[in-house]
């Protein structure tokens, strides 16, 4: 049997596959150009908004989510989520608090500290794999919609609490 002659549009066109667990779907470099492209800031200014974050997040998720997360991340960013101490409880805070902490870590205003949360989250999307994104989403109350919503996956969701 002779194969079907490929398109060179349809060779362009890769089929989205999962990585497996440890597997890197995205190097540091390419995740701070895209947190930069995506908050219309210079990679300087990404790294910082990408660790305040990241740090921030790794308090708010509980220790063995943030090690699952880190274990999916490139190893500078894996760094920033082991270097917070984390605990088998989340420690509480909502959404507002989560801006204040980005700011205050990057130094930065609230309204750059909320463009740089959710150029990070829709970051973090495309760098782990969706299962991971949903375990960490799902550990976030839902007045972190505003941030988190547009890396969702269509039907996904925040809890309740």
């Amino acid at each position: 049997m002779v194969p079907a002659a490929v398109s060179p549009a349809a060779r362009r066109v890769r089929p989205r596959v999962r990585p497996s667990r440890g597997e890197r779907r995205m190097n540091y470099d390419t995740f701070v150009d895209q947190v930069a492209q995506r908050a219309g800031v210079p990679s300087t200014r990404a790294v910082e908004l990408t660790r305040a974050t990241l740090e921030t997040l790794a308090e708010r998720l509980t220790g063995g989510e943030a090690l699952d997360l880190a274990a999916q991340l490139p190893k500078p960013l894996q760094l920033l989520l082991r270097k917070t101490p984390t605990t088998e409880h989340a420690d509480r805070f909502g959404a507002a608090e989560f801006v204040a902490r980005v700011g205050q870590r990057a130094d930065v205003d609230s309204p750059a500290a909320r463009s740089g949360i959710r150029a990070v989250f829709v970051t973090l999307r495309e760098a782990i794999t969706g299962g991971e994104f949903d375990d960490v989403a799902a550990q976030l109350p839902r007045d972190y919609r505003d941030l988190v919503e547009p890396a969702m996956a269509p039907g996904a969701s925040l809890r309740r609490a």
